[in-house]
């Protein structure tokens, strides 16, 4: 595989709602879905996003999420939210709501307006179109409710929830039996391994030449619970010579005796996603169903199943793109579980994974993913992603709006022995630089402190440009300070530093433009808080874990960092809602289980990339 950062190009696109002029990229798929519109082939653009729930969504889907919304939202069309459950072996209910709160925190105040959802219980409508018995699932009107009310309540609000695959299973079950009828598609009595085995020699199965009304006797005992599991399978009768190998008789339907979490113990047979996606996507209207690239070879298979049904009403068109591929992350929901399960990791919402729930609970923001959706553009070919691409992203949206505070993490005690005991000033310090509107802070500064014990050295290297004996640094909105005793204990460990403060050197001051080369961050000893910090980083130390024989050989050791910090009195009255940056330090975010007296913060990402150097040193 190529790094790859495509460049996007920027057009103008005019939207309906819910703002006047917008900017959004361009590419090959927004070119197809704008043609088709020029057309007006189309009363409106459909999109859906279908994740099967058998885990927690993870970037790759953010990206998905960001084009078939973000088309809808151009184009003033509508995205479904569809479940593809149709594997009730993998699925639970957790996963579906795990689902949902992450696609509505990614889409909210931005593209909510066209995500397409049905009434809680509403079923399939059943309609004749053109003289023929038609299937229809038509959304919610996207206007309902109150527009400025937030996502979740505004689906209470209306009683709504996502569509569900298992939603059409009568209809999937009624398709199938016409495509019996007329001769394309058999009852197979192979096993699992000889009917891969006979699709790879291109070997026909010795019953496929059954009679349609013997497949329909079959059939129907399979639904109706009479044979065990794996014994028999529903295959399409296409060509067994196929240089496509997705059109040997592929497998329609298979047998299951297992629990679903929508249908119950109703169904025993399952549709393979293959007849499910296209049928839904019938079903539902969608005019442009937008998959990953592995699905390009299925695409033959989408078509032959709609043209073989004679549906009445215009067929759906699949269209493909590559997937998001990053270094240093692994994208496989296969592996990410085996991460969960076997506790290499806290969780699905561990920080460090790069679930949409590990993000967000890490401290990304939405629009830090958007954006970074947006960047990496749409293409027809695979390539990786360097995660430095998303690490810019995410720096860029926080530098905007994170306020500005001071924490020390590892903390050094200093006594300025020329201020006062019994003193103490409030200085003034910004909250954003990057926006005054946020104002200003005080800070209590005193006769003793706390800095960072990497701040001091006491036999520095040539360039240090940090507190040492006998030299000076300034504190940032305060004083110039210079270190004149290092006092230590019997055991030679450093204690605390005695420094003295130049008490003119503050803002305003005579001496405020004395300039010295170093500048730190402290707190102050007496008003400051307690702080358990998380110091999060990179899951894997390889650029490709994927590539590697054992992925789980390349975790690294140093992904997590728990210190005890002290944090400035104003970290008190944080708010899980806002995004801190801890001068010097870093962008960090309150965690979950924090409570008021017990903080805890992540590190959503280091101030700087840190691993660009050891990169260029390997």
């Amino acid at each position: 595989m190529v790094v790859a950062q495509v460049p996007v190009t920027l057009v103008k696109v005019f939207m309906t709602t819910p703002s006047a002029t917008q900017i959004a990229p361009s590419d090959f798929i927004r070119n197809i879905v704008a043609a088709d519109l020029r057309t007006k082939d189309f009363p409106q653009i459909h999109t859906r996003f279908p994740p099967e729930p058998n885990g927690y969504l993870h970037i790759g889907h953010a990206k998905s999420i960001c084009l078939n919304f973000g088309i809808a939202r151009e184009f003033a069309g509508i995205c479904n939210l569809r479940m593809d459950d149709t594997n009730p072996t993998k699925e639970e209910s957790e996963y579906v709501e795990s689902i949902r709160d992450d696609v509505n925190w990614l889409i909210r105040d931005w593209a909510d307006h066209v995500l397409g959802l049905k009434a809680i219980g509403q079923i399939c409508e059943v309609r004749a179109s053109d003289g023929k018995r038609d299937f229809y699932f038509a959304p919610l009107p996207a206007s309902a409710g109150d527009p400025n009310r937030a996502l979740p309540a505004l689906q209470d609000a209306i009683q709504a929830e996502p569509f569900y695959a298992s939603d059409y299973f009568d209809q999937m079950f009624e398709y199938a039996l016409e495509l019996i009828e007329k001769g394309k598609a058999y009852v197979d009595d192979l096993s699992p391994e000889d009917t891969d085995s006979y699709r790879i020699s291109g070997k026909d199965s010795p019953f496929r030449e059954r009679s349609p009304d013997e497949n329909r006797l079959l059939f129907e005992k399979m639904r109706s619970g009479a044979f065990p599991d794996g014994s028999r399978t529903l295959r399409a009768k296409i060509d067994m010579q196929a240089p496509n190998v997705w059109l040997r008789d592929p497998v329609l339907y298979r047998i299951r005796h297992a629990f679903h979490h929508r249908t119950g113990n109703r169904w025993c047979i399952y549709p393979m996603y293959d007849f499910a996606h296209c049928l839904s996507d019938y079903i539902e209207g969608i005019t442009h169903s937008l998959c990953t690239l592995e699905f390009e070879v299925h695409r033959p298979l989408y078509n032959w199943i709609l043209e073989s049904l004679n549906l009445p009403r215009r067929l759906p068109h699949q269209y493909e793109f590559a997937r998001l591929n990053l270094t240093y992350t692994i994208l496989s929901k296969r592996k990410l579980m085996q991460l969960v399960d076997e506790r290499l990791v806290s969780g699905w919402d561990d920080p460090r994974m790069p679930t949409i729930s590990g993000m967000r609970r890490r401290g990304v923001t939405a629009s830090a993913l958007r954006a970074f959706a947006y960047n990496v553009g749409i293409t027809k070919y695979d390539g990786i992603t360097d995660v430095a691409v998303l690490e810019h992203a995410i720096r860029n949206e926080l530098n905007k709006i994170a306020l500005r505070r001071l924490t020390v993490l590892r903390p050094i005690k200093i006594v300025l022995t020329n201020y006062s005991k019994d003193q103490t000033e409030d200085l003034n310090a910004v909250n954003n630089p990057e926006n005054l509107a946020a104002g200003t802070r005080n800070l209590e500064f005193g006769r003793e402190i706390y800095i960072e014990d990497s701040d001091f050295m006491e036999n520095p290297p040539p360039k240090y440009f940090r507190l040492r004996p006998g030299g000076e640094v300034r504190l940032k909105y305060a004083y110039i300070i210079k270190c004149n005793e290092v006092i230590k204990n019997s055991k030679g460990q450093l204690i605390e530093l005695h420094c003295t403060a130049d008490l003119e050197s503050k803002s305003g001051g005579p001496n405020a433009n004395r300039r010295v080369k170093g500048t730190i961050h402290w707190v102050n000893a007496k008003s400051s808080i307690d702080a358990e910090v998380r110091l999060y980083d990179r899951l894997f130390t390889e650029p490709e874990p994927d590539a590697t024989d054992n992925f789980k050989s390349c975790l690294n050791p140093h992904s997590l960092e728990i210190v005890h910090a002290r944090c400035e009195r104003s970290l008190a009255d944080a708010r899980g809602d806002l995004r801190y940056q801890f001068e010097r330090l870093g962008y960090f975010a309150l965690d979950r289980e924090s409570k008021p007296g017990s903080l805890i913060f992540n590190r959503t990402i280091a101030l700087r990339d840190s691993w660009a150097k050891e990169s260029q040193r390997a």
